[in-house]
């Protein structure tokens, strides 16, 4: 008898291109572990009413990892209905939902503006029943990856958390650097984890802060573009926070955090 999917059915908005920013930055930081696994799988969970973000995943990833291949996995059944004519080599389409029904462990799940429709309480028990599908750590790999987070309609500005087998690793903020006025502006799409602990006394109000500090004493460099200002903010945060990539993705509009240093207290 089949397995009853698990999870609720979510508003399934999605536009092309919305996940852009989450998919490049998972090429360029994932690439390598997709290139040496066996069987690269990645997994587009809760990809909406229309397949666009599977399809674009497909295409991106394989620019780093050519024999990628990629599984749309989708609650709705109408949805994984209305997907099955864009499924192709690499690319298919299946009813499920947290219990991930696919064969094997992927390399890579990716949940975006999936959590957000639910409680905060419940966040812990979904990433761990994703982790727990993940291909596990070896002596030569650090094993699958999760990546949850939330984003804008048209993909502006997102947040989002890395988990491995072992627990979450790091959250990234990425915006469209020509949009912003200041950190901040973030605070609206962090994941379901952090966007509750944006008030005084929690680790990632207190990051957003310095942020907002460090990109108004930048100001002069904006006379050069808003990415040399970004840039510049970036390396004065650096000095109290433990940022965990360099310039050639700050450049991006990207600053991503070791999870230890923003996570929740209590």
């Amino acid at each position: 008898m089949p397995t009853r999917p698990q999870g609720t059915v979510t508003r399934g908005t999605t536009n092309p291109n919305r996940l852009r920013r989450m998919d490049r930055w998972i090429a360029a930081t994932h690439g390598a572990e997709l290139r040496r696994a066996a069987d690269p799988l990645a997994v587009d969970l809760g990809y909406g009413a229309a397949p666009w973000t599977a399809v674009e995943l497909l295409q991106r990833l394989r620019t780093a990892a050519p024999r990628t291949r990629v599984v749309g996995v989708e609650i709705d059944p109408a949805r994984v209905a209305a997907a099955r004519p864009y499924e192709r080599a690499g690319l298919v389409f299946r009813h499920g939902g947290f219990e991930v029904p696919v064969q094997g462990r992927p390399t890579l799940i990716r949940a975006a503006n999936v959590l957000r429709q639910y409680d905060e309480d419940e966040v812990t028990a979904a990433w761990d029943r994703l982790r727990a599908r993940l291909a596990p750590a070896t002596t030569t790999s650090r094993g699958g990856m999760l990546v949850e987070g939330t984003c804008d309609e048209i993909g502006r500005r997102h947040v989002w958390v890395a988990l491995g087998p072992e627990g979450p690793r790091t959250v990234t903020f990425a915006t469209r650097l020509g949009s912003l006025d200041r950190p901040s502006d973030l605070a609206e799409r962090l994941p379901k984890a952090l966007i509750h602990r944006n008030v005084p006394g929690e680790p990632v109000h207190a990051f957003l802060r310095d942020f907002d500090r460090a990109w108004a004493t930048a100001a002069p460099y904006a006379a050069y573009g808003a990415r040399q200002r970004w840039i510049r903010a970036v390396r004065a945060v650096r000095a109290d926070w433990p940022v965990r990539d360099g310039a050639a993705r700050w450049r991006q509009g990207e600053v991503t955090v070791a999870w230890e240093a923003l996570a929740p207290r209590g």
